[in-house]
């Protein structure tokens, strides 16, 4: 395994979660550049706060994902101050609402489609070009378990997160030729914000078994921290603690 240190990693969603969880082990670890992302303010600074204490070089701004000038301020922030992007990591996303599908309007589908799978797009396609130019770099997109495994009042939620896989299987065989490796991250549920979720009742998981944020991110900076050549296609990441039985 490589070293992180002096790479840059671009992260969505670091707010709280799996991204916060990431950003924090890979300034610890390898005091990573890094330009971080969240649509919270305060939990943004949070993090920033964190990573910088650690000795990581940070560039921040609260953004929305599902805005297109969000990946192109990235992109823009990252080279103007590191000069080469190493990692992008796509964490941002959500559920919205748990419902039947006859309660979910359109308005909300859209808002589900465009936080999970249309920021997904955006955000690669905006950085692909410097990837290219690089010849190198790793994409870690997330999927989730409910694309594998089927629940009552997940069902758009389940279509955006199968798209982010299908999109991300698609860009690795676009990709692997010019060098850039491609991950498609799937993960079970965990107690993190996920159940805010409108209409989703509150559930926890014992922590003893459950998968937590920290799970992620060490695997995350595994797949980061691979030797050249390397490439997890796919990861699936779930917590014994939850029931996947017909999965």
């Amino acid at each position: 395994m490589d070293s992180l240190q002096g790479k840059t990693a671009v992260i969505t969603g670091v707010g709280s979660g799996f991204g916060k969880a990431t950003a924090e082990l890979f300034a610890a670890n390898s005091q990573c550049n890094l330009v971080l992302m969240d649509i919270d303010k305060a939990a943004l600074a949070d993090t920033v706060a964190n990573c910088e204490k650690a000795g990581s070089k940070v560039v921040s701004f609260p953004a929305d994902v599902t805005k297109l000038e969000t990946f192109t301020r990235a992109l823009d922030e990252c080279m103007s101050a590191f000069g080469q992007v190493d990692f992008l990591i796509n964490y941002a996303g959500g559920a919205v609402k748990y419902a039947p599908v006859e309660e979910l309007d359109d308005e909300t589908n859209r808002k589900i489609i465009d936080l999970n799978l249309t920021s997904t797009i955006m955000s690669c396609r905006t950085f692909m070009t410097q990837f290219k130019k690089q010849g190198f770099g790793k994409i870690i997109n997330v999927s989730s378990v409910c694309d594998r495994r089927s629940w009552p009042g997940f069902s758009v939620y389940s279509a955006a997160k199968a798209g982010v896989r299908e999109f991300t299987r698609c860009l690795y065989t676009e990709l692997r030729p010019h060098g850039i490796a491609v991950t498609t991250l799937v993960p079970g549920g965990s107690n993190t914000g996920f159940q805010k979720a409108d209409g989703l009742e509150k559930f926890e998981w014992d922590e003893q078994w459950a998968v937590r944020p920290e799970h992620f991110a060490d695997a995350v900076y595994a797949i980061c921290a691979l030797s050249k050549g390397a490439c997890v296609s796919e990861i699936c990441l779930y917590g014994i603690a939850q029931d996947i039985s017909g999965f």
